[in-house]
């Protein structure tokens, strides 16, 4: 008998028989620096669809990042980590075109937050272009709760480097990170 968690056994005619059943994949990818409410609150969401989310932590040197690459990941995993209900979360680092990351992971769908009619038109050039690098990855649109939808990592670092107290933007264990590279 398998060992897959996904393997569903049916019995027919005395006789017992393997079905595999497709675990939905998404990526959720980005810069994610930092990570913040506003993210998690897009992934659980995404876990109500999906079986499993990677979380997909782009290198992106062009962006000037506040956080190294390696920060980045390991302030996300540390996050999703002490998240509740976010089991079924993975996070990983990645460098390569994301349609092309997305089929190594096994993820069929891409998660895209969408906060204001503003990122509709980014979003939606990045999701024609994926599409026409691959057809066979969706692009779903995801919006935040209201709390959340005005929320953007360069406005929460904008608020951190200012003095502002960002609690309520980001989790402890991020406010303490930004605490120490604006101190």
């Amino acid at each position: 008998m398998s060992t897959d968690k996904n393997a569903v056994f049916s019995v027919t005619n005395n006789s017992i028989s393997e079905v595999r059943i497709a675990v939905k994949i998404a990526l959720y990818p980005g810069t994610f620096d930092p990570i913040t409410k506003g993210h998690l609150d897009v992934i659980t969401r995404g876990l109500r669809i999906f079986d499993k989310i990677v979380v997909a932590i782009a290198s992106n040197p062009s962006k000037k990042p506040l956080f190294s690459f390696e920060e980045r990941v390991d302030l996300a995993e540390k996050v999703i980590e002490n998240a509740e209900g976010m089991e079924r979360v993975e996070v990983m680092g990645f460098d390569i075109l994301t349609v092309d990351f997305a089929r190594e992971v096994g993820a069929a769908s891409i998660i895209r937050g969408l906060r204001a009619v503003s990122d509709f038109e980014y979003e939606l050039q990045i999701a024609l272009t994926n599409r026409k690098l691959a057809l066979d990855i969706e692009s779903v649109f995801l919006m935040p709760s209201v709390e959340y939808i005005y929320l953007n990592s360069s406005m929460v670092k904008d608020v951190a480097k200012h003095g502002g107290d960002v609690k309520n933007f980001v989790t402890d264990i991020v406010l303490e990170k930004l605490r120490e590279k604006y101190k």
